[in-house]
């Protein structure tokens, strides 16, 4: 049985080499790193052809800084620190679990292995985004949490790439939870997985863009352009104080627990946050931020 030591060092030498094969097209459709740009570059398309709101620039503010921490969030932060986290988390559980006598199986609620191929992909589509919404509803009810969650609400202007502009510190949260939501459905997330992953990027990235989106009477199931923005507004309402429309690739969550809200659909409202005066501006600021006062 694997040591934690041989996880941590096994993690990190199986995702460099994942990385070099990514970027050196040794991979095929599992290429996340091709494939993170090839989505970007068709939405990015879109915001120059379909812009919602039209004064906005194609180059808006923050649009490098936010394209780098696509790259650093996707990428760099698996490599330093995320993947060793995740499957230390699932081996840290699955001892404390035998230290009481028990075994991961005593939590399992379904065997998805046993379950068709579509079937599967969708329980786990379902279960994943969730775990992230609930998760998201944290990080804007728990100040803790929120000093770091800051950092994705301190874009000024939406665009595509700020889909993934977020503090490291919040996949320190995402990471494990996922993980051990994964675990309750029998351990699944095959090779197949990839189709999620590339299903939720597209909606994030199409929930960020400068493109007018509500997917029609899917409104109330996929989440949308015009919901995410209200998600980022500075002047929340006066009786949902804690935030509105967490969704992440689904709306329905927000719709069920109430937290959904839309007055309008013409785009123009401030974002951000209140007393963000002094929030850092660069990277190197925003990384530090949350552990001291701004």
């Amino acid at each position: 049985m694997e040591t934690y030591l041989e996880i941590i060092k096994n993690s990190y030498s199986g995702y460099w080499n994942y990385l070099k094969n990514s970027v050196l097209l040794e991979l095929n459709w599992e290429n996340y790193f091709y494939g993170l740009i090839l989505i970007s570059l068709v939405v990015w398309g879109l915001e120059r052809v379909f812009p919602w709101r039209k004064n906005q620039p194609l180059f808006r503010k923050d649009f490098w800084l936010d394209t780098f921490y696509m790259f650093f969030n996707f990428f760099l932060l698996n490599l330093i620190v995320l993947i060793a986290l995740s499957n230390t988390a699932a081996k840290l559980f699955n001892d404390l679990l035998g230290v009481v006598g028990l075994a991961l199986r005593n939590f399992q609620v379904i065997d998805l292995n046993s379950l068709p191929f579509a079937l599967r992909i969708f329980i786990f589509f379902i279960v994943v985004d969730f775990t992230q919404w609930w998760t998201h509803r944290l990080l804007h009810r728990v100040d803790f949490l929120w000093n770091f969650h800051k950092v994705h609400h301190s874009v000024k202007e939406m665009g595509f790439a700020a889909h993934l502009r977020y503090h490291w510190m919040e996949n320190i949260l995402y990471k494990p939870l996922k993980t051990l939501g994964v675990m309750v459905l029998g351990g699944f997330e095959p090779e197949q997985a990839y189709i999620v992953h590339f299903i939720a990027i597209t909606i994030g990235h199409l929930n960020h863009a400068n493109i007018r989106i509500t997917w029609g009477p899917f409104k109330y199931i996929i989440n949308n352009s015009v919901m995410h923005l209200y998600h980022h507004m500075k002047a929340l309402p006066e009786n949902k104080p804690n935030g509105i429309n967490f969704g992440i690739s689904l709306s329905i969550w927000d719709f069920l627990f109430k937290t959904n809200y839309v007055p309008d659909n013409n785009g123009e409202i401030e974002l951000g946050f209140y007393n963000e005066e002094n929030f850092p501006k660069g990277f190197f600021g925003q990384l530090l931020t949350g552990f001291r006062k701004n």
